[in-house]
């Protein structure tokens, strides 16, 4: 691990070497000592009362580079999410302490969005907050920090899924069309907007998945599906059943800008393949947001047609899955099996 400077190990163990005096970190950057002067400590002040000192280049003594960032992406997220006007890159810079664009750097590594994504992401969290108890669609405009109509309306629908003054009205006027069927995992439910498909669901009883529907579109005005809807259920299921098939569906996708571009590599992993959260992260160009990635698969309403199934650990164990292990691990037979 010291040699490999390997930064996992960092805080399982300390060493230290005789012939400088310092005590260092595993990841420590510095020349690497002989075998024979280095000695192994389990805490820091082991190493101190062993009469070591801190290494000034890697300062085992102080939170670590990784901590320190973590640090600083959260109080930059808090300062975000408090601010009634998007604070520009050099103010989240300077409250960081980093410069520009070290501060973006490390704010898209840790988070897997830039800090302008972000903030946009809380503004429109506001924005269907403020929607909901505000006397008008412009005094919750201004409230959520748009800083004109123009600009909001602009971009109302992808960051609400539908028009402001529906998003009021908890999707009164907004028709989504729905049917249940069967399939051999058991009760599946889909539903369409007059974009495309918006869900998928997958589960043991017929009633519940309605259920789920209903709270996610409390007022809008769901329609049970005619016989060219059950069409389209019928082909969902045929690729459940036959992955070989295919599934070419429009689909109207709701989420953040990360979840977004989390469902879209999810897309493009072909029948019969996986990936790990780590590979899905890396294809994304966000590394280090592993967790933000499962975090954006949990969160996915359209099943099979954005394959979260197809995501798996690194050491290709199977992980959890919103509509349950095996339902994952019978799909990815099917896909293996129809290859």
């Amino acid at each position: 691990m010291v040699v490999s400077r390997d930064p996992a190990a960092d805080g399982q163990f300390y060493y230290s070497v005789s012939t400088t005096g310092v005590y260092c970190r595993p990841s420590c950057p510095s020349r690497l000592a002989r075998r024979e002067n280095v000695r192994f400590h389990a805490t820091c002040n082991d190493a101190e009362q062993a009469g070591f000192r801190p290494c000034k280049r890697c300062k085992p003594d102080q939170p670590s580079v990784a901590k320190r960032h973590a640090k600083i992406v959260a109080e930059a997220c808090r300062y975000i999410e408090a601010a009634e006007i998007a604070p520009n890159l050099d103010i989240l810079a300077q409250v960081g302490g980093l410069s520009r664009y070290h501060f973006h750097r490390v704010f898209k590594a840790i988070t897997g969005v830039t800090p302008k994504a972000y903030a946009a992401a809380c503004r429109a969290n506001r924005m269907r907050e403020t929607l909901s108890h505000s006397s008008t669609v412009t005094q919750a405009i201004y409230d959520a920090g748009f800083n004109s109509n123009g600009r909001f309306y602009a971009t109302s629908t992808q960051v609400l899924g539908m028009t402001p003054t529906h998003f009021r009205a908890g999707g009164t006027d907004t028709v989504i069309r729905f049917a249940v069927g069967e399939c051999s995992l058991g009760a599946i439910l889909v539903a369409s907007t007059d974009k495309g498909v918006c869900a998928i669901l997958l589960g043991d009883d017929a009633e519940i998945l309605v259920h789920d529907l209903q709270d996610r579109f409390p007022r809008a005005d769901l329609i049970g599906g005619d016989k060219e809807f059950e069409q389209i259920v019928a082909q969902v299921v045929g690729f459940i059943e036959t992955p070989v098939l295919g599934l070419d569906l429009p689909l109207d996708v709701r989420g953040t800008v990360f979840q977004q571009r989390v469902w879209q590599a999810l897309r493009d992993i072909p029948v019969g393949s996986t990936a790990s959260y780590t590979e899905i992260a890396a294809r994304i160009g966000s590394p280090k947001a592993v967790r933000a990635v499962a975090q954006a698969c949990a969160a996915n309403a359209i099943a099979v047609a954005i394959p979260c199934h197809r995501v798996v650990r690194s050491d290709g164990a199977l992980s959890g899955y919103r509509w349950g292990v095996e339902r994952k691990r019978a799909l990815l037979q099917r896909e293996t099996d129809n290859e």
